[in-house]
């Protein structure tokens, strides 16, 4: 076991590697346009060519094809091999000419600092049109713009082992969304409360009627209330589990590799949702006060659901693993004393007789970002890593992970909102180095030097929390302006302002 241990520090150590050149997944249906337009996708970033003097080897020709960005940045081949230099570690953001991101929004990204090969962040940003499935009635809807709903979508995914996770996400998610709202649509724009069922034939009306419920009445005197909030986050939950069963249904064929963490935004008659699934987070900043959106999701703030699976299904431990955790390894010569330790039921510690299985690696380890599941992965929700397996074995880790995300609500139309009120998303290498309180302080010192209604200032603000996170390069690293560690992880950004430029109605 010890062996299996030192290779796997081994393992995070040396994390770095070529993604393999992959075939590009067959995509959901096309998102249709909104009325008015939608800005027009540019095409994908292309991937940088080598220099023509001298024979490339395949494999580098491979792995360089196989990066791509966001297609809003529209990188040339030169902008796209500045975006992956790490030693420059060049910021990028979209163009300043033609269409800005819907709401002005500002974005800017940089790569890592040779943590591995490629930014295996992507992002995306996106008006979608939603065209109802079918009314309420059962009568088959006629095609209608009217009819529809437009919702805006921004996400940010944070690959690991590998970049093809993330890239898939980004171009699909939205699109498993959209699919779960269609049948949504009469529903949400209806102000009386959701049926209870949706008819299956045409012309079947929806029931709420619960006296046809079978079994004990006395359980339902009362319908649950459900609002149409709930319909939303239940559709966005929906869509991470598709968008999981399709990483795994195609993970082979077009070579999905690795796993990425989600944080997504959708912007819906009115209301913002957050959801997130890793440890990305979003926050709020309005006038002043910091309104977190999200919270994240790792080995240590879930080691309670971790440790009730291990401990309700043993057999996903292997024999390998313990679910109990301790202060420390347990050592064989203290078998029979009583040590400190805790389960699934407890936030306190107290002492138990060591016993041989207790000698077992532990499920979860570590502390603040060392913390592992399995002394393998640092993250617990996620898409992706259907592949992933305990260094130097076969046991599977993600029944262990949850695709699933929290999903947050904001309420747009309850504030008066004014240009400087802005939602910040960064994955964690922003995060890892800024605190909310930094970012608060950055959002008013950068906001304040441009006029209110200057669209540029949101791209200037997620660039200076960029370069605020990356830092400068000295002393051999990159550093921040108290000396202290620049963030080497891949760092990207959305800024959203809430009372910009645009309409919330």
């Amino acid at each position: 076991m010890l062996n299996r241990v030192r290779s796997a520090v081994a393992h995070l150590v040396s994390s770095g590697g070529a993604p393999p050149s992959r075939p590009k997944s067959p995509d959901l249906p096309n998102a249709t346009s909104a009325p008015p337009a939608a800005p027009p996708q540019a095409p994908r970033s292309p991937p940088a060519r080598t220099g023509s003097g001298g024979a490339t080897p395949a494999r580098t020709v491979e792995a360089r094809a196989s990066f791509s960005r966001p297609t809003f940045l529209q990188l040339s081949p030169g902008g796209l091999r500045r975006a992956d230099d790490h030693a420059g570690r060049a910021v990028q953001s979209p163009p300043d000419t033609g269409r800005r991101l819907p709401w002005s929004t500002g974005y800017a990204e940089v790569i890592n600092a040779g943590k591995s090969r490629h930014n295996e962040d992507q992002a995306c940003c996106e008006v979608v049109y939603v065209e109802g499935r079918r009314s309420v009635s059962g009568a088959p809807r006629e095609p209608s713009r009217g009819q529809g709903l437009c919702f805006y979508y921004w996400g940010l995914f944070d690959g690991h082992a590998g970049g093809g996770a993330a890239e898939m996400a980004s171009r699909l998610l939205h699109r498993h969304i959209r699919e779960q709202l269609k049948d949504l649509v009469e529903i949400l724009q209806d102000p009386l409360p959701p049926p209870l069922c949706l008819p299956s034939t045409p012309g079947a009306p929806g029931s709420s009627d619960s006296s046809q419920l079978v079994g004990p009445q006395s359980c339902w005197s009362s319908q649950k209330e459900v609002t149409h909030e709930s319909l939303v986050v239940g559709a966005i939950e929906n869509a991470f589990q598709l968008m999981d069963e399709q990483m795994a249904r195609e993970r082979r064929g077009h070579q999905v590799e690795g796993g990425c963490c989600a944080l997504v935004v959708v912007y819906l008659l009115g209301k913002v949702y957050v959801a997130n699934a890793g440890d990305s987070r979003a926050i709020i900043v309005r006038n002043g006060e910091i309104i977190p959106m999200s919270r994240e999701f790792t080995p240590e703030t879930e080691r309670q659901r971790l440790q009730l699976l291990g401990f309700l299904k043993p057999e996903l431990l292997g024999g390998e693993f313990t679910h109990l955790e301790f202060p420390r390894r347990v050592q064989p010569k203290e078998l029979g004393q009583r040590m400190l330790y805790r389960d699934q039921n407890m936030t306190g510690w107290a002492y138990k007789k060591i016993e041989p299985e207790d000698l077992r690696f532990p499920l979860v380890c570590g502390e603040g970002k060392k913390a592992r599941v399995m002394a393998t992965i640092g993250v617990t929700r996620g898409l992706g890593d259907h592949n992933l397996r305990v260094c130097s074995s076969t046991l599977p880790i993600k029944p262990f992970l949850s695709c699933f995300p929290e999903v947050q609500v904001y309420d747009l139309t309850q504030y008066e909102h004014c240009p400087d009120d802005v939602l910040v998303l960064g994955t964690d290498g922003l995060w890892d180095v800024t605190s909310d309180c930094e970012v608060a302080a950055t959002v008013d010192r950068v906001l304040s030097a441009y006029e209110p209604n200057d669209p540029s200032r949101y791209t200037a603000l997620a660039q200076a929390l960029v370069l605020g996170a990356r830092g400068t390069p000295r002393d051999r690293g990159w550093r921040l302006p108290n000396n202290k560690l620049g963030s080497g992880d891949d760092i990207s950004v959305f800024v959203i302002p809430l009372g910009g430029p645009g309409s919330y109605s």
